[in-house]
């Protein structure tokens, strides 16, 4: 085989082998396709890494989790809001039971509405002002042993504030 040959064969399986190895560590995609985002809560149990869709747009927000399936015990979805006011949400079309987490704007959670009911349009008040909200499967704050005070880390929140 000829030098040239072998070069470019060489290159071909250096390719084949990146694009396989680069298979394995694809970043997941939330329901739009946008790229989840990493968060930490961190309880008094421990610290616990979730991946989460982020709603940071009217459309997005209104939309929530409504119409999907249940969430795995690492996903979440954080809503971020512009503001710092008491906040209330619903499960209007929600079909899975959440954890509803009310945080402030420095990443402490103002107050936790476990288990939510599915498809109820009773309104879930924050108790408190939030800038963002995190929902989880329901249980799962439980499970972490999240509480009001509690932190959660994401670039969204700023600790200085």
């Amino acid at each position: 085989m000829s030098s040239r040959r072998m070069l470019l064969t060489g290159m071909l399986a250096a390719a084949l082998l990146a694009s396989i190895a680069g298979c394995g560590t694809a970043t997941p995609k939330d329901a739009t396709g946008r790229p989840l985002e990493p968060l930490t809560i961190v309880t008094a149990s421990g610290t616990y890494k979730f991946m989460v869709e982020i709603a940071d747009e009217e459309p997005e927000r209104q939309r929530g989790l409504m119409f999907r399936e249940p969430l795995a015990d690492d996903r979440g979805m954080l809503f971020e809001f512009p503001d710092v006011t008491e906040r209330a949400f619903w499960m209007r079309n929600t079909p899975s039971s959440l954890d509803i987490i009310y945080i402030d704007p420095r990443g402490r959670i103002v107050s936790i509405a476990p288990h939510a009911v599915p498809f109820s349009e009773v309104l879930i008040p924050s108790r408190g002002a939030a800038s963002g909200v995190l929902e989880l499967r329901a249980g799962r704050a439980g499970e972490i042993g999240a509480k009001a005070g509690d932190e959660v880390r994401h670039e969204f929140f700023q600790p200085g504030r």
